[in-house]
């Protein structure tokens, strides 16, 4: 067996970076579980000088999956093979295509913190039936509560088809406004129409990283529509998306809205009217992850809506080490369902 030990990339967020070893080492557990298919020897962390990383045992050598995992990881910094007491830096195979600012510069109140958009977006991924392929599919994403993008611009920097529904047009205008910039300022090759669908307006934006692959139509695609969930069907076909990632509204004093844009406290209303419209847009063994506020909402009633909807809860013990504290009326945890494969 081959000993490594990973370092945590440090967060700006100070109660973030408290929960982050935390996180990471569930994270880290979950997928190389579910991608690669073995387990983790003695993963835990360790202090080594002043620094603290993750430590553990895996083969003599890195699958390419594994490789995939440890270098995508929402937490990763860097990765070291352990060798005696050295430590030997290894080479990261990172996803990302696009820059790291593009969820970066964005700054307004309400955000999602990235690193933890990152890790609901890969436990999600981790989670569908195209898992083995983690860091060699592109997977098509949607956030059917998209508000500003976060969950988006992630999935765009892994080089994915991104989709949002947001119901709030000041959000949707405010997204709009900033890809478009952001893409110019790139000077990245794209396309994008300002439009309707079903009377919602929408923006449709192509981009490649250079002239030949828009030419060619090698480009990933983005479509956000200013509309409720609840009207997805109208959006989207069905069976379009291979994971469906939301930060669910934490409550009315953030602002946040149900899927009639109502202001509300609790995200289970809008689960159990959502989640049947949730599941059909999900290809078979597609997964959807989601993030809420458990002081609102009870885990097991989170649950107990997405599996009244037909979707196979995934509740194993790796699944429920994801709780943590983000401020004093908001402890968010992680829940995930897979569309049934058949």
């Amino acid at each position: 067996m081959a000993g490594y030990a990973l370092l945590v990339s440090p967060n700006a967020n100070r109660v973030y970076a408290g929960a982050a070893p935390a996180l990471a080492r569930a994270e880290l557990g979950l997928l190389w579980e579910r991608v690669t298919g073995g387990a983790l020897l003695d993963l835990r962390e360790e202090r080594m000088g002043s620094v603290e990383y993750l430590v553990f045992e895996a083969g003599e050598e890195l699958s390419a999956p594994g490789l995939a995992v440890l270098s995508n990881l929402s937490s990763t910094l860097a990765l070291f093979a352990r060798a005696g007491g050295a430590l030997r830096p290894l080479t990261l195979e990172r996803m990302d295509r696009l820059d790291q600012d593009l969820l970066t510069i964005p700054r307004y109140a309400g955000k999602t913190n990235e690193a933890f958009t990152k890790l609901l977006l890969n436990v999600t991924l981790a989670s569908t039936d195209r898992a083995p392929r983690f860091g060699a599919h592109a997977f098509q994403v949607l956030d059917p509560l998209c508000g500003r993008g976060t969950t988006l611009d992630q999935a765009l920097t892994y080089g994915f088809d991104a989709a949002g529904v947001e119901i709030d047009r000041r959000d949707f205008e405010a997204y709009a406004a900033f890809i478009q910039r952001w893409v110019k300022d790139k000077r990245l090759p794209h396309r994008a129409q300002l439009g309707k669908v079903k009377g919602h307006p929408r923006l449709a934006l192509d981009l490649a990283l250079d002239r030949a692959s828009l030419k060619e139509g090698r480009v990933q695609h983005l479509s956000v529509v200013n509309a409720s969930t609840l009207d997805l069907p109208d959006l989207f076909p069905p069976r379009s998306f291979d994971a469906l990632v939301a930060d669910a509204p934490y409550g009315v004093q953030h602002g946040s809205t149900d899927a009639r844009g109502r202001l509300s406290r609790s995200p289970l209303e809008l689960v159990a009217e959502a989640a049947p419209l949730w599941k059909e847009a999900l290809r078979p063994g597609g997964a959807v992850g989601l993030a809420w506020n458990v002081q609102v909402a009870p885990r097991d009633r989170v649950l107990a809506a997405l599996a009244a909807a037909g979707l196979e809860v995934m509740d194993a013990p790796a699944y429920r080490a994801f709780e943590h504290r983000v401020d004093r009326s908001i402890l968010r945890d992680v829940v995930v369902a897979r569309r049934p494969s058949g």
